[in-house]
């Protein structure tokens, strides 16, 4: 029996992406991780391509680069800005904000591990029959099977997190046996390549200077073929079967002085082949659903889902580029999303990158490191509701090696108490400024707006330890703005604002025509503060602490300035009216309050949710959502709006616009935000909650007419199912992690709930 066979009936589940033609190119190719380890699997005829990561292949070591110039310069930068002499700012910005040097360390590929068949001649895909590839999400693993010459020809292959390592099986069954050769490359540039073992192979060298060592080692046994390391392959032949081990490891987690790289590794793949191969799959399916099942989204029927399963995943995305609706592949992309984050954030590893994990460039776009003025909080909005907040946890180890630095920080460029961070960092937690550009560099929200996800992480889970090991970054990253803000007049009134200040990415135009980014008080830096300020004083109340910088803090949140609707009924996005350089930009900064923020709310604050409504027509109709996390970012909008049939419209234009045909969200190109923001939507269109209520179905579009969700987790500790027919709410039930009163909203009907801890609780509305 071949191993798609197994496959097929999931395919009725919309849980198996699968392809009848192999990947042409890394966009076509389909993922696995592990959180730490992750491949590429191409799914080649004449042979396999796997293009290979481990988390910490960052080159370089860590560096100071906090610019010394700054805290002399900062007043005189100031001071041009308050005189209206932006041009003059901006030039000195580049030379005192600037990081020194103005770069931080860059995400690389690990490399290729490339398993090449010999059928005595090369094969086209013409000459083979019955070819299938894909991708089973809900247990992680990838597959291919084709039949030639009298033969099939099937692999398996998986990443486990219990055993640490990849795994392939390979499988010949007909009248011809596997002969194939197993190499490892990087980009050559490698300092060794060589035999490890009889059957074993190592590659490996180092980061550059101050950098880490890593290596990588790849193993191969079968039951009756023979195997040969001849250079740096590994030779198999006349094998009915194959099993490929492959790990790899680095020295940021391997101490040097306790074994080196080759002994890690060699006890890493010699402790897992000793178990069977069924052994190692049922280990890493059950870890892995441990995680996957927690939440389940129907959105049509067996039916249709059995009919859309079995089309291949690519023709299903030029379906609806075509205007076919196909809603059992809007169900397989919120599993598929679900499955990115399980494979590339696990606890204990380090957090997603741009790429996810995923990243075949020695220089990747954006370096693949963590731009935290939206992309990395944006692979985060799924974590909590989806149940997984769990895999949200390395994101917090990492602002753990952020804290002594922004400190730094903070003391050296602006003479401030507390703890900052700009809009990049990188495994060493950097956060001085990245780059020389003027409309992102020098924006000192970045640690702030990570540290709501503290807030956040507590909201969902009420886990108190968690909360009272990070409360003290919170308040570290407030003291820095009660040091660094100044008083600012408008309107009459004394305001406390950030200077210099940008709305990420973006750029106005002065009166004059003068064009700039650097100005006072921008609408998202003040409604970050906002949320960082509030959270740290309920922080303090759930912990028990009143003091003279909790009263600070609160004194300090009353004095920002509130979000301000302008003379076209849009939400300002700068201090003064400023006409916009780009006003289809992909940054919908100004609207930080809408999402993720609850500052902003359909029933709380109608007024500016109509005002953010007019932003989000107006951006589109000027060209916005044109990266796909933007449009994400715009479905999250829409759905907070309660607009469910724009939310789905943007989800159909993601899908249109800024898909691959492997699933990935293309900026262009490749980046993962777009994958966890939009699927972050798809959940608030089901399901949002805050510290006032729960609302069911706030945005549940057309196109969804029946359907269910189970375990979606909610904020105070909650998990939810919903069922709903005809557009129309059926059932719903809810379970608390403690006793408590929630309050529940349905089609403008409230109803007052006691809940018990770990009781189911019937949500019924008369």
């Amino acid at each position: 029996m071949d191993i798609t066979s197994a496959y097929k009936a999931n395919k009725a589940h919309s849980t198996v992406m699968w392809y009848d033609t192999p990947a042409n190119d890394w966009n076509e190719a389909l993922p696995l991780g592990n959180g730490r380890l992750g491949a590429m699997v191409f799914g080649g005829i004449n042979g396999e391509h796997l293009q290979v990561n481990e988390e910490s292949i960052w080159y370089g070591g860590p560096m100071d680069r906090n610019n010394p110039s700054a805290r002399e310069k900062l007043p005189i930068i100031r001071k041009l800005i308050m005189s209206g002499k932006i041009h003059d700012a901006e030039r000195l910005c580049k030379q005192a904000l600037g990081g020194t040097p103005q770069g931080m360390r860059i995400y690389q590929t690990l490399g290729d591990v490339d398993i090449n068949y010999d059928f005595g001649k090369r094969i086209e895909y013409s000459q083979v029959t019955q070819y299938e590839r894909g991708l089973d999400v809900s247990r992680a693993i990838a597959y291919t099977h084709f039949f030639y010459d009298d033969t099939s020809y099937d692999r398996e292959i998986f990443i486990s997190a219990p055993d640490d390592i990849c795994v392939a099986h390979l499988k010949a069954d007909g009248k011809n046996k596997l002969c194939l050769d197993i190499m490892q490359t990087r980009h050559h540039i490698y300092e060794y390549s060589r035999k490890a073992a009889a059957n074993s192979i190592i590659l490996g060298g180092n980061l550059g200077r101050d950098g880490i060592d890593y290596a990588m080692l790849c193993k191969a046994e079968t039951p009756d073929g023979s195997i040969e390391v001849i250079g740096e392959s590994i030779s198999v032949t006349n094998a009915s079967e194959v099993w490929i081990y492959w790990s790899a490891a680095t020295t940021y987690r391997v101490a040097p002085e306790s074994k080196t790289l080759e002994a890690a590794l060699k006890e890493i793949l010699e402790k897992a082949s000793r178990k069977s191969y069924t052994e190692l799959k049922s280990s890493h399916i059950n870890d892995y659903k441990s995680y996957f099942d927690r939440v389940s989204l129907t959105l049509c029927d067996e039916k249709t889902q059995e009919i859309q399963g079995k089309i291949p995943t690519d023709i299903r995305l030029k379906n609806i580029a075509e205007g076919r609706d196909d809603t059992a592949l809007e169900q397989l992309y919120f599993n598929f999303g679900r499955y990115l984050l399980i494979s590339c954030s696990r606890p204990g590893t380090l957090p997603a990158t741009l790429q996810g994990l995923w990243n075949k460039d020695i220089e990747a776009p954006w370096d693949s490191k963590y731009t935290i003025n939206i992309n990395t909080e944006m692979n985060y909005w799924c974590a909590e509701p989806c149940d997984l907040g769990d895999c949200h946890t390395p994101l917090f180890d990492l602002m753990k090696k952020m804290l002594p630095n922004g400190r730094k920080t903070a003391q050296v460029m602006y003479g401030c108490r507390g703890f900052v961070a700009h809009h990049n960092t990188d495994i060493w937690g950097d956060t001085a400024p990245q780059d020389l550009w003027i409309p992102g560099s020098f924006w000192v929200m970045g640690g702030a707006w990570l540290c709501t996800h503290i807030w956040m992480h507590y909201e969902y889970t009420g886990d108190e330890a968690f909360l009272a090991e990070m409360f003290p970054m919170m308040r570290e990253a407030a003291l820095f703005f009660l040091d660094f803000m100044i008083e600012y007049e408008l309107d009459g009134k004394k305001y406390l604002c950030t200077c210099p200040s940008v709305s990420p990415e973006n750029t106005f135009i002065l009166p004059n025509g003068e064009q700039g980014a650097n100005t006072i008080g921008v609408t998202m830096d003040n409604q970050i503060l906002r949320d960082l300020f509030t959270q740290c004083n309920k922080a303090a109340k759930v912990l028990g602490i009143s003091d003279d910088l909790d009263r600070q803090i609160k004194e300090a949140c009353d004095r920002l300035i509130p979000t301000r609707i302008g003379s076209d009924g849009r939400i300002l996005e700068w201090c003064e009216e400023y006409a916009e350089k780009e006003p289809g930009h992909r940054h919908i900064s100004h609207l930080y309050g809408l999402h993720p923020s609850t500052q902003i709310t359909k029933d709380g604050t109608p007024k500016l949710a109509e005002a953010a409504a007019l932003t989000l027509q107006k951006r589109l109709e000027s060209g916005g959502g044109h990266t796909g996390w933007s449009r994400a970012w715009i479905m999250n909008h829409y759905a907070k709006l309660w607009d469910g049939e724009k939310a789905h419209e943007n989800l159909r234009q993601l899908f249109i616009n800024s898909t691959l045909p492997n699933l990935f969200d293309n900026h262009p190109p490749f980046q993962i935000d777009g994958n966890f923001g939009s699927i972050a939507a798809m959940t608030e269109m089901l399901v949002q909650s805050d510290d006032r209520r729960i609302v069911l179905l706030p945005a549940l579009p057309a196109a969804w007419r029946n359907g269910r969700v189970n375990g979606i987790k909610v904020r105070g500790n909650a998990k939810i199912n919903i069922e709903w027919s005809d557009l129309r709410l059926e059932s719903a039930r809810i379970c608390s992690g403690r006793d408590c009163m929630r309050r529940v909203m349905y089609d403008g009907k409230i109803i007052e709930l006691e809940l018990k801890k770990d009781r189911l609780t019937e949500i019924k509305f008369d």
